[in-house]
């Protein structure tokens, strides 16, 4: 199945950053398959004494960037997964910086969070490669915004592009 980028009245323009990252790629199917593996293998790579390096203050660890990614991918699957289904409800936006601050990341490792990236984001194939065209194209509500199914996958992939590239330019 191959899913076309989704046009601008998809999703809410605040999001139009993670759309173009991953609109860079001609197949976004294979894109959040290839960065399953490559996503998990960068974090694994990272000597453990980097985990709770932060490039200012006020900033998150690498650490808090993984679990943060962790969740959207959470998130935004769900969301995908309720309007693929047929929800009709407004579903509510999440405060990251609250989520963050809500898990203890203390006794985690960063393989062992990389392992979880990596267990959620096959979850979430399956639950993708079963989606049908027209569940793809349906329209949800969140946090007063709309959003397509396919919105929200190039969503997925233009987050965690947006993260790795971030952890990138300013903690590594």
């Amino acid at each position: 199945m191959m899913i076309t980028a989704p046009q601008p009245n998809e999703y809410a323009a605040f999001s139009a950053p993670y759309v173009r990252l991953a609109s860079q790629h001609d197949d976004i199917l294979a894109l959040l398959n290839t960065l399953k593996d490559s996503t998990h293998q960068f974090f694994c790579s990272l000597d453990a004494d980097k985990a709770e390096h932060r490039y200012a203050e006020s900033k998150w660890t690498i650490k808090q960037v993984l679990g943060h990614m962790i969740d959207t991918e959470r998130v935004f699957a769900y969301r995908a997964y309720c309007f693929s289904r047929g929800e009709e409800k407004e579903l509510p936006g999440f405060e990251q910086n609250d989520y963050v601050a809500a898990v203890d990341l203390s006794n985690r490792t960063m393989h062992s969070l990389a392992d979880e990236f990596r267990s959620v984001r096959e979850s979430n194939l399956y639950f993708i490669n079963a989606l049908s065209d027209a569940q793809i194209a349906i329209t949800g509500y969140v946090n007063g915004y709309t959003v397509t199914v396919r919105a929200l996958l190039y969503m997925l992939a233009g987050h965690e592009l947006y993260h790795l590239q971030l952890l990138k330019e300013r903690y590594l």
